[in-house]
């Protein structure tokens, strides 16, 4: 109990009444699903509002969590203060790009050429002093190939309906049509006065 006493504020010491000193004067917004394909760029979306200006205190901090295997603790993989810290080792090096502008209270960031391997869960924590209590969103980001087979899938029925197209005009104007003979065609049953 002693970490909660901070959050409750005692009216008086003969009252056994508490209230909330403080609500969420920071509150963070992220989407809870990410989709992204192999190699190429994805944006981590983080939009926040403050109940106090903006200044030069504020904090942005992305951590990622594996989906499976690897460390189960978080990782810090970016940094914002005043100027973007993009983490300098671990796999997210050279690769996490800030894309924010916190003017506009966005904390966004992008990923370079994302892999599988980082499927994950991404956290994204904004602290304006003295607003530094908030909600906790979590991006949960799934990295997958495009669907060749999806594209296949659309091109195939396309490529068949052109040539049936071209097959049926050429037809039509007598590119692919029989040559007829000249005059009426004779039956095999039809009898000649010869």
């Amino acid at each position: 109990m002693k970490g909660r006493i901070p959050a409750m504020l005692l009216l008086n010491a003969g009252q056994a009444d508490l209230i909330p000193a403080w609500t969420l004067s920071l509150e963070i917004k992220a989407s809870p699903k990410v989709q992204a394909f192999l190699g190429e760029q994805v944006s981590l979306q983080c939009s926040f509002k403050s109940s106090s200006p903006i200044t030069e205190s504020l904090t942005v901090d992305w951590t990622y969590r594996p989906l499976t295997g690897g460390q189960m603790e978080s990782v810090s993989i970016f940094h914002y203060q005043s100027v973007p810290y993009p983490t300098t080792v671990g796999k997210f090096k050279d690769r996490i790009s800030w894309v924010g502008n916190v003017a506009k209270g966005d904390a966004s960031i992008a990923i370079q050429s994302p892999v599988t391997s980082d499927n994950g869960t991404f956290i994204c924590s904004v602290k304006n002093p003295p607003d530094v209590y908030h909600n906790i969103p979590q991006t949960m980001l799934i990295v997958t190939e495009r669907a060749v087979l999806l594209s296949i899938l659309v091109f195939l029925p396309s490529v068949v309906v052109v040539v049936l197209l071209l097959v049926r005009m050429g037809r039509k104007f007598g590119v692919l049509k029989k040559k007829k003979k000249s005059g009426c065609k004779k039956s095999s049953i039809e009898v000649s006065d010869e």
